[in-house]
C-alpha cells in the first residue's frame, strides 16, 4: 500500500525552502499531496489558481507529487486522498508551539493520522513567504529565495513603486 502523506500550507509564494521539504519527504513518501489552503479569511497576494500553477512551476512534473486545493478541516482532506502522514516544517522554536498543538487536535480529530515535523536545510531556514513577499513588494531581489517562476510572477505583480498591481 501507498504511502501517502500532505503538506499543507498557504504558499503565497512557495519558497526554496517549502521546495526543500517537497524534496526530502519524497525520500520517505510514496506520494506527495501539496494542499493548498483556500482560506477566505486571509487576503493573499497570489488567488488559489495562481498558486497552484507557482507550485506546479517549482516542484516540477514528478509524479508523485499532486497539487491539490482545500477547504475545511485538514484531517477530512487527508482522509479524501488517503494520506496517512502530514508534513510540517519548523524553521524555529517560535513554530514548534503552534505546530505541536495543530498536530495534537489532528490527532485527536483523527486518531491514525501522524505529524512528521521537517526541519529545513540550513540554507532555507530564515526564508518565509511573509518575508519573500515584502523583500519583492519593496524592490529587493529574490532570487535563490524562490524558483526562478515565482520571481518573476512577484516582479509582475508589483511595479516600481511597491505598490501592488492586483
Amino acid at each position: 500500500m501507498a504511502k501517502i502523506a500532505i503538506y499543507a500550507g498557504s504558499f503565497d509564494p512557495i519558497t526554496r525552502g517549502h521546495e526543500d521539504l517537497v524534496v526530502r519527504s519524497l525520500e520517505f513518501v510514496d506520494r506527495l499531496v501539496v494542499a493548498v489552503a483556500n482560506n477566505s479569511a486571509k487576503a493573499p497576494l497570489f488567488d488559489l489558481e495562481e498558486r497552484k500553477r507557482l507550485i506546479r512551476a517549482a516542484v516540477g512534473d514528478d509524479k508523485r507529487v499532486e497539487v491539490r486545493d482545500f477547504t475545511g478541516l485538514l484531517v477530512d482532506f487527508a482522509r479524501e486522498v488517503g494520506a496517512s502522514l502530514i508534513i510540517r516544517g519548523l524553521r524555529a522554536v517560535s513554530d514548534f508551539e503552534y505546530e505541536f498543538q495543530m498536530a495534537l487536535m489532528n490527532r485527536h480529530l483523527s486518531p491514525g493520522l501522524e505529524t512528521v515535523f521537517m526541519v529545513p536545510s540550513l540554507d532555507t531556514t530564515y526564508i518565509s513567504s511573509s518575508i519573500v513577499r515584502e523583500v519583492a513588494r519593496l524592490g529587493g531581489n529574490v532570487d535563490g529565495l524562490v524558483h526562478p517562476a515565482v520571481a518573476q510572477a512577484l516582479q509582475a505583480r508589483f511595479d516600481l513603486d511597491g505598490e501592488s498591481k492586483k
